[in-house]
């Protein structure tokens, strides 16, 4: 057999977690997935003598120097937050996202964050050509100032991607996509789990050795063919996802994972034509367009990281016209609501086993947190009752099984966030054992049963 051939073998990687199988499998036993294994040639590498590297020794800590490595600040303050305050030098942070959410023009907008100064920004783009960012920075109104602080490339082959880096010399690198950059040295394709981590590990080591930040993006595909970026969570320093809804304006960034910050926080986005802008005030912005003393609508706080978020929250109950009723949530777990309508049923005596039940956020918001349960559960009295509640109330609570109301974390927080924006009555959990200081004009509601916080929400 010959030598080349004796360093190749042919193996099975799921697309979605990268596990390997000696044969293929329909069903991946590591992220559960179907029909997510491709056969992919993995390339041997040749034993060769271990050369020690002169260049790094091992240090003490009282060898190890703490001087001021400045971040570098983004042309968005909430990015910025979200980052912890701005781009640490040698990080590695990957944007995700489904396609066309607006990753592209996101990074593309971060390009200005050098502007006026002798440093430079590189961007290169494996999914468009020199002209095509030429009409794209066009539209969004970016010009750059200087002649060489701005680069565009358009190439996928990661050796010559390096040379570049290497005669360039820039001081902030962007990377899009992720998935059609590959190294030639594998036989893989492009976008398949190895070149995906063989390029990112590639751009991790030339991130740390030049001290230069990298922002990188991948998407996410529904036929699996392309693998996502969850496969890259273990090795970037920065994971931050861009949510939204196809037919809504605005976009969420949360922070997944972070080295150098909080994992907790969110920025919040609005695409216009010239591109996404910064929500000052995301409350007001997804409150915006409320009608009052509308049955089924009723406005929770969520906390995403350490800020209050509030959130309408409208229901929508009707007899279903087969033998079973249909649930349907947009904006949060469809699980969470299945428990929702069970402890009503049961707790409160609402018959809802005939009746089909519709939750959505508006403003195509997503809320994850336990917290907002009790919204949830009076907006479902209310469209059941057909009896608006008080457009002035704001719930925060987490419904037990036993329709208990349960306390959570940072009330004072979130009610002084319901104040400053005009509601003068939050109904929060009587268990709280927080000293929650309410302004002047305001009340709390204390309910520590489902029963008691529907007849008191309901208006009569």
């Amino acid at each position: 057999m010959p030598k080349e051939e004796r360093k190749r073998r042919a193996s099975f990687v799921c697309q979605h977690c990268g596990k390997e199988s000696p044969k293929w499998l329909g069903h991946c036993p590591q992220c559960q997935e179907w029909n997510s294994f491709v056969e992919t040639v993995i390339e041997a590498h040749s034993s060769v003598s271990w050369v020690p590297n002169t260049g790094s020794k091992p240090l003490t800590l009282a060898e190890i120097s703490l001087e001021s490595s400045p971040r570098l600040a983004l042309p968005f303050n909430e990015f910025n937050t979200l980052l912890g305050g701005g781009l640490v030098p040698g990080t590695l942070v990957l944007i995700g996202g489904d396609p066309g959410v607006g990753k592209s023009t996101l990074l593309l907008q971060v390009t200005t964050a050098l502007w006026g100064s002798q440093k430079k920004v590189l961007y290169i783009s494996g999914e468009e050509s020199a002209h095509q960012l030429k009409l794209r920075a066009d539209r969004l109104g970016i010009r750059s100032p200087e002649a060489d602080s701005l680069r565009f490339l358009s190439e996928t082959r990661m050796e010559d991607i390096l040379h570049h880096l290497e005669n360039i010399s820039p001081s902030l690198v962007i990377v899009d996509s992720i998935q059609t950059v590959y190294a030639g040295e594998l036989s893989a394709a492009p976008g398949s789990v190895a070149q995906i981590k063989e390029c990112t590990l590639q751009l991790l080591k030339w991130a740390k050795s030049s001290g230069v930040p990298i922002l990188i993006s991948g998407h996410v595909t529904k036929d699996g063919s392309l693998a996502g970026p969850r496969v890259l969570e273990h090795i970037v320093d920065v994971v931050l996802y861009l949510e939204g809804e196809p037919f809504s304006s605005y976009r969420i960034l949360r922070s997944v994972k972070n080295r150098y910050g909080s994992t907790n926080e969110v920025a919040v986005f609005e695409m216009k034509e010239t591109g996404l802008a910064e929500v000052e005030n995301p409350s007001l912005a997804f409150l915006s367009g409320r009608k009052e003393n509308s049955t089924g609508s009723v406005v929770a706080c969520s906390m995403e990281g350490t800020r209050p978020l509030l959130a309408e929250i409208q229901a929508l109950t009707h007899p279903t016209a087969f033998g079973l009723p249909r649930r349907t949530a947009n904006g949060i777990d469809l699980n969470r609501l299945y428990v929702i309508a069970a402890v009503l049923s049961k707790r409160t005596g609402l018959p809802l086993s005939q009746q089909d039940i519709i939750i959505s956020v508006a403003g195509g918001l997503r809320l994850m947190e336990p917290a907002v349960d009790l919204g949830v559960g009076l907006a479902i009295a209310s469209s059941f009752h057909n009896a608006s509640v008080d457009p002035r109330l704001v719930a925060m609570g987490e419904i037990g099984l036993g329709g208990e109301i349960r306390s959570v974390p940072q009330l004072s927080r979130r009610v002084a966030e319901a104040v400053k924006l005009g509601f003068d009555c939050c109904m929060v959990p009587a268990s709280s054992r927080e000293d929650i200081q309410v302004p002047q004009g305001a009340r709390l509601v204390r309910v520590s049963q489902l029963r008691d916080a529907i007849k008191q929400a309901l208006r009569n």
